[in-house]
């Protein structure tokens, strides 16, 4: 009693207390008490006390449900049918309501079924016992059946720790008993009232999409209750879930079962059907045409395969599905999106006619469908490009709204997409072409909305250019030519700059393209003395336009510079943001590398020219001007060096300038190591000098390792390592660079194991063991014969075991593909002579390794990796075989029995037992997985699991 009304008084706290920390308290109290054993019984005698008011009921019935759901294992064997017997007489007492109680006790009885098997629920299992039960006490009928709508969802319930087989046991026991389900619920019709209760729970049943032929439900009651109540004035939502469930349970598996289900199809469409002049009656709710649009939306989904053959039945619903899509309201008119996108795949695949054998049938068929669906296409273009248009108040809405709109244009480009790929690019640009002609013209007199209709149709026009031919003559050359002549209004301007950036590739291929290009330039200088956003468009257009027509541009050049040098050096009339100037920058470089090498050295010295000078200037006012600099003054000039290393591909040329650049970059590493965002930008640079030099890095590579070699000491910065992995990528097999990568490596992994010496510190030093093993796994793949003999390799192997379960997602996957990848050293094709010395060192290690391993699949780590965790655990039984084996059985028969059982243990060892056998491990991934769920099912069973495999007091025990 005294719990009791500690409950009941951290609720009245929870709900009631003005005070902020008072409640938080109660809060804290109240979960906390949810976890205990006591939880049960005070849950339950409140509910069952009379004098309990609304927020004590809730709150119980909730906790009653969770304890079901989660810890039932936590109560004896003989204490199922008491527990039974009273949420059974609580289903009684709250069949009336209120709701939420009384759905919280419904599921409470579902998850108990679930975890109990039918022969010990007595009376043939929950259905046959729920049956019996309905008979006997018919005054009781409005909770029972909330208690078989619930019933069939559970069976997806993972919240439910029950063990996997008995999920499919359950199943199973469910589907067999579907008949009497519904034959339950056919009775219940009778009751009127409980009509709308019926066809719901029918529907939970019906999303079993099993064991009743097509044939039989077709003139099944409830079928026809259904699809009857469609006739009535106000649409049933019970009635359209139902209608709903069916169409997709008619669809449900291969193109055969359609057919196998075809008496329930024709029983179905036809009704459906006959709702469509609902759909443009102005007196019908919103909500009533937004049901009936679902079932069109649903019959299109599941039936697209029938529909795209194209009879003359099928364009009944193409057309029906035409009319949900011309609706105002975008809502009713996305529901249809998907299909148009199903039904193009379905057209368009070439996997659709492989029924017709040979290439000449598959093409004839593949050519009559598409001029079947042509005029749908057409009309849909016509229907959907409106809406894109901005509203007259743009100006004024929310952030919300502008994002839901932009959601919008997104999502009718897809549209727009899948149109094209039916109608071809060409044709549908037509179309487009025809829709700005009309904005252009049509609002002449009124400057103020000229701009929306046109931008409209500009930003269709982009969405499609993927699929317009790059030497269509017609249409492409007329948009060109209105560019110029468009007002500068900003979100036009911004659209304009796009779209000449999406047709960048026909620019370069048309004839016209070179006596075009200069207006184009012209617009987008336009463009980025507007506004941010507009200047960001047109730098990102000027980066397509760069990149495609290069060639082109090569003559070019003065004018590019002049662009250029305006945006790096912030002229006041552009606008262009200082991230977005980085398009510009890439630009420029890919131009340069169309040019010869001696012209690619002038233009490259000209490209860092403005880049320089800034920097110089912070060196020359000394450290400590330097060290007060925020790290963006500085990365700003930096990154524009990254992308001009990245994209001039001249190796040479770029060698010689990152010589002649590095005194400036040695000063910045040396009195900027301890800022991180300068020393990522930094080796960021770095990075793409390598890459694109690679051997013609000559000096500056060895003296860059050595900076970053005796800097990591002091700073322990994450992208030294980083830097390394580049440089081990592009230098590890060259044998002239030996010394100084054995010295690099040995020294970074050196200090790495010094630093991550427990669990703690791979938690505090996340970024550090993500790139110190991300380094390792690239020595292992590119200089083997460097990393596997180095003293560093065993003391990395231990400090890998420290680290697999630390919490965070990057440095646990680093690790654990280090370690897959020294098992799998045999793949590689310089790693087999070092076989011996990987065994050397894994195999004292194995039995940790593998413990650890299990440890981490079984709760030490989250549930999203177990893929990762169970690779590499299949890769070392792969490698060891028996030997793994043994340590496998070691690890799991440590596990108590109250958490595995020897059925769940022994069908994990047998998936171990096949992989070292050689047999396909994709196969073998549900029993490692079903493991990891039995282990994981509830907080007490985990607890359990990690208390007896201990992977964190292991690894702190050095193999020596």
């Amino acid at each position: 009693m005294d719990l009791q009304n500690t409950v009941k008084e951290a609720l009245n706290a929870l709900y009631h207390h003005p005070d902020d920390t008072v409640r938080m308290q109660a809060d804290r109290y109240l979960q906390d008490f949810q976890r205990t054993l006591d939880a049960w019984q005070v849950a339950d005698n409140l509910l069952h006390d009379p004098n309990s008011n609304l927020e004590t009921l809730i709150f119980c019935s909730q906790t009653l449900r969770s304890k079901v759901q989660r810890d039932f294992e936590e109560l004896p064997s003989t204490a199922f049918r008491p527990l039974r017997d009273s949420l059974n007489t609580l289903l009684k007492k709250f069949h009336r309501g209120p709701p939420k109680v009384r759905t919280q006790i419904s599921i409470a009885v579902a998850a108990l079924s679930v975890h109990v098997p039918a022969q010990d629920w007595g009376d043939g299992g929950i259905v046959i016992w729920l049956r019996d039960e309905m008979d006997s006490h018919p005054e009781y009928i409005p909770g029972f059946l909330e208690l078989l709508t619930v019933l069939p969802e559970e069976v997806v319930n993972y919240k439910i720790a029950a063990r996997p087989e008995r999920r499919r046991q359950f199943e199973k026991e469910l589907t067999s008993q579907i008949e009497v389900a519904l034959n339950v619920l056919t009775a219940c019709l009778t009751i009127s009232e409980l009509k709308e209760q019926v066809l719901e729970a029918f529907a939970s049943w019906l999303r079993l999409k099993h064991g009743i032929p097509g044939s039989v439900l077709s003139s099944h009651p409830l079928v026809l209750t259904a699809l009857s109540s469609l006739n009535s004035e106000f649409v049933s939502e019970a009635s359209v879930n139902v209608i709903s469930e069916l169409i997709h349970y008619s669809a449900a598996g291969t193109i055969d079962g359609i057919y196998a289900n075809m008496p329930l199809i024709q029983v179905i469409v036809p009704q459906v059907m006959n709702l469509k002049a609902q759909l443009s009656d102005s007196t019908k709710d919103e909500e009533d045409v937004k049901a009936i649009a679902r079932l069109f939306a649903d019959m299109g989904d599941s039936y697209v395969e029938l529909i795209a053959t194209g009879s003359d039945e099928s364009m009944l619903i193409v057309h029906a599905l035409l009319e949900v899509a011309s609706h105002p309201e975008y809502d009713i008119a996305s529901m249809t999106f998907n299909f148009w996108h199903s039904l193009q795949l379905n057209l368009t695949k070439r996997e659709s006619y492989i029924s017709y054998g040979n290439e000449a049938s598959i093409e004839a068929e593949r050519n009559r469908r598409l001029q079947v669906f042509r005029p749908a296409y057409e009309s849909l273009v016509s229907l959907v490009s409106f809406r894109v248009q901005y509203p007259e108040d743009y100006q004024d809405l929310s952030y919300e709204d502008l994002k839901e709109f932009k959601q919008t244009k997104y999502a009718v480009a897809d549209v727009l997409t899948d149109a094209a790929s039916v109608l071809g690019g060409d044709a549908t640009l037509k179309i487009l072409y025809m829709k700005l002609l009309e904005a252009v013209s049509g609002h002449a007199s009124n400057e103020q909305k000229e701009w929306r209709p046109a931008e409209a149709a500009l930003f269709c026009i982009r969405a499609i250019s993927n699929y317009v031919s790059v030497v269509e003559a017609e249409v492409m050359p007329q948009i060109m030519a209105l560019f110029p002549k468009l007002p500068h209004q900003p979100q036009l301007l911004q659209t304009v700059c796009l779209t000449i950036g999406a047709y960048s590739k026909w620019l370069d291929s048309v004839s016209c393209g070179l006596s075009i290009l200069p207006s184009v330039l012209d617009i987008l200088m336009n463009g980025m003395g507007i506004s941010e956003e507009c200047a960001a468009a047109a730098a990102l257009a000027f980066r397509h336009i760069c990149d495609d027509c290069r060639k082109k541009l090569c003559g070019c050049l003065e004018g590019l510079f002049h662009i250029y040098n305006k945006t790096v050096n912030g002229e006041d009339s552009f606008k262009v943001p200082a991230d977005d100037s980085l398009h510009l920058v890439e630009a420029l470089s890919m131009v340069v590398t169309e040019l010869p090498p001696d012209d690619a050295k002038r233009a490259l010295e000209a490209l860092c020219m403005p880049i320089i000078p800034p920097l110089q200037e912070f060196i020359n006012q000394g450290p400590d001007m330097l060290s007060k600099k925020p790290s963006r003054q500085l990365t700003i000039h930096i990154d524009r060096f990254a992308y001009i290393f990245r994209y001039v591909n001249h190796p040479q040329v770029v060698a010689d300038a990152i010589q002649r650049l590095w005194p400036i970059f040695k000063a910045i590493f040396d009195l900027r190591a301890w800022d991180m965002r300068t020393m990522e930008s930094l080796c960021r640079a770095c990075k793409y000098a390598v890459r694109t030099s690679g051997r013609f890095m000559g000096l500056t590579i060895g003296a860059m390792l050595e900076e970053i070699q005796s800097l990591y000491r002091l700073h322990h910065q994450p992208c030294f390592l980083y830097l390394s992995s580049e440089v081990i990528k592009i230098f590890g097999s060259d044998p002239s660079c030996a010394d100084y990568l054995k010295n690099l490596i040995e020294a970074l992994f050196q200090h790495t194991t010094l630093l991550l010496t427990n669990i703690q510190e791979f938690t505090a030093r996340p970024d550090i063991a993500d790139d110190c093993f991300l380094l390792a796994s690239r020595c292992i793949r590119y200089c083997p014969q460097l990393f596997i003999p180095s003293p560093v390799f065993p003391s990395l192997v231990d400090c890998s075991l420290i680290g697999i379960t630390v919490q965070h997602r990057e440095a646990s996957n680093s690790i654990l593909h280090f370690l897959a990848d020294i098992f799998d050293l045999a793949k590689s094709s310089t790693g087999e002579q070092f076989l011996p010395i990987r065994d050397s060192i894994i195999i004292p290690r194995g039995s940790t390794i593998t413990r650890i391993l299990v440890a981490s699949l079984t709760g030490a780590l989250p549930k999203s990796r177990v893929d990762v965790i169970s690779y590499t655990l299949l890769a070392l039984t792969r490698t060891y075989g028996m030997q793994a084996l043994e340590w496998a059985k070691e690890s799991v028969l440590l596990i108590p029995s109250t958490a595995v059982t020897d059925v769940e243990r022994s069908r994990f060892l047998k998936a171990l037992t096949d992989a070292a056998s050689g047999v396909d491990t994709n196969g073998l991934s549900v029993p490692v997985e079903e493991l990891a769920d039995v282990c994981r099912r509830n907080r007490a069973v985990q607890e359990i699991v990690q208390e007896a495999l201990r992977p964190l007091d292991l690894n702190l025990v050095r193999v020596s």
